[in-house]
């Protein structure tokens, strides 16, 4: 069995150490994973400057709190000819008067009163932002899962490749074992065809497994966002490790709690909240404030007036109320008020479908953990029982085709187990995340 599993060790080592296939190798383990891919996932890049976008729209000057300062400035003339006719038949003609006119303002404006609207959106904005950072959350949540998914993914396909290894390895340790024999007449040349037979079928498998394995490292080079993306990733461990404690209750509590899905929704049920109290605002009358200080300056190339100059503050305050507008404002109000109602019917159908989403995943769950501790003791079994077959087949006391028969009932059990573990992880790490707890596994 040493030897064996140096054999295993050493074709391991043998395919991941081509030149002609392999630029580099580092050791990854999960947090790493993780946290390179949070680093440089270009997807999430494009959802945070869109969050920073939400944060830089939440300022009070948005919301309309601030006051306006404009400052303006005209420079301009005319040319004129004029033309006198009058009442005694007399006329006089002057060409050439040239007048100019400049002029200059810095002016002032502040809402005062706007029926509150201006506190609502400044509301309106601040739940934006809380919406644009749950959308980075969210982004952030389905990254963390694709690649844990992915991460324990890549440890099936190693394990299950380290599997087809030791099959390859099996089958050669049987070559061997029936060419001696037929050196010594103890088996006939057929024997030892179909145990070449069987080694160059596990050795087909063993070849294509490298290529699923392959492609699963270069689908996790891609979520990290990796330059190279055929980096091969040596993991520091290959155990799929499980938390059996997971308990419905209390994961239907944390995503009642902490769901994104929930928590965007109850965002968007707020925004419709606020703005129809936005549309409500206009039936209230409104106060502005506004001051300014001009100057402005005149010549003219005619009369007894050469220039005239002038400068001085003004101010004002500026009251109104929107008395009639077609019925706009009463139908605006009432498609808020759909639109509120449409929130609320959203935010209960994504409640039950998150927790219908939740219960079915527990039951996957707490199924495949039986299925797990069933498929341990088969493979205890067919473990022992490759053993005993082995001896036997060594003594000559057992037909090659049982051999194999032993030796795939191995093979069929490593791989359920893997694979139930596997389907269990993929459960956990739904559940993780349906509840708001994915970032646990940084």
């Amino acid at each position: 069995m040493n030897l064996l599993k140096t054999i295993n060790i050493l074709l391991f080592l043998l395919l991941f150490g081509y030149a002609n296939t392999a630029k580099a190798q580092e050791f990854f383990d999960l947090d790493r994973c993780i946290s390179t891919g949070l680093e440089n996932n270009f997807s999430l890049k494009v959802v945070r400057n869109q969050e920073e976008i939400s944060d830089n729209n939440f300022t009070r000057g948005n919301a309309g709190m601030l006051p306006t300062i404009d400052a303006s400035g005209r420079f301009g003339g005319n040319l004129n000819t004029i033309n006198y006719q009058y009442s005694d038949g007399s006329a006089v003609n002057a060409g050439g008067f040239h007048n100019t006119s400049a002029s200059a303002s810095i002016d002032l404006g502040m809402p005062i009163f706007r029926g509150f609207q201006i506190q609502q959106s400044y509301r309106k904005l601040g739940q934006q932002q809380e919406l644009g950072g749950l959308k980075t959350q969210m982004a952030i949540e389905n990254l963390v899962s694709r690649i844990v998914s992915e991460y324990n993914y890549y440890t099936e396909q190693l394990i299950l490749f380290n599997n087809m290894a030791y099959a390859v390895s099996l089958s050669r340790e049987r070559v061997r074992i029936d060419e001696q024999r037929y050196l010594l007449g103890g088996a006939s040349k057929m024997q030892l065809l179909q145990s070449k037979v069987y080694l160059n079928a596990d050795s087909s498998r063993y070849s294509r497994q490298n290529e699923v394995l392959r492609s699963s490292q270069i689908r996790l080079n891609e979520l990290m966002a990796n330059e190279d993306l055929g980096l091969h990733i040596v993991l520091k461990d290959t155990l799929i490790e499980i938390n059996e404690t997971l308990t419905y209750s209390e994961l239907l509590n944390k995503t009642l709690e902490n769901n994104t899905s929930l928590q965007i929704a109850s965002r968007n049920q707020n925004i419709s909240e606020i703005d129809y109290k936005i549309i409500q605002s206009r039936n209230y009358p409104y106060l502005n404030f506004g001051a300014g200080y001009g100057a402005s300056m005149n010549a003219y190339g005619a009369g007894d007036l050469n220039s005239q100059q002038t400068h001085g503050l003004n101010y004002g305050f500026t009251f109104g109320m929107d008395i009639f507008d077609g019925f706009n404002r009463r139908r605006e109000q009432s498609n808020a008020l759909i639109s509120i109602e449409n929130s609320q019917l959203a935010y209960q159908e994504i409640e039950q479908a998150v927790k219908a989403e939740l219960l079915t995943i527990f039951y996957a769950y707490e199924n495949n953990l039986r299925l797990l501790r069933l498929e341990e003791q088969n493979l205890e079994v067919a473990r022992e029982n490759l053993e005993i077959a082995l001896e036997q087949y060594k003594l000559g006391s057992l037909a090659g085709l049982e051999l194999r028969e032993v030796q795939k009932s191995l093979l069929d059990a490593e791989e359920r187990l893997i694979s139930v573990k596997y389907l269990t992880k993929i459960a956990e790490i739904s559940l993780m995340q349906i509840s708001g707890q994915i970032m646990g596994y940084l």
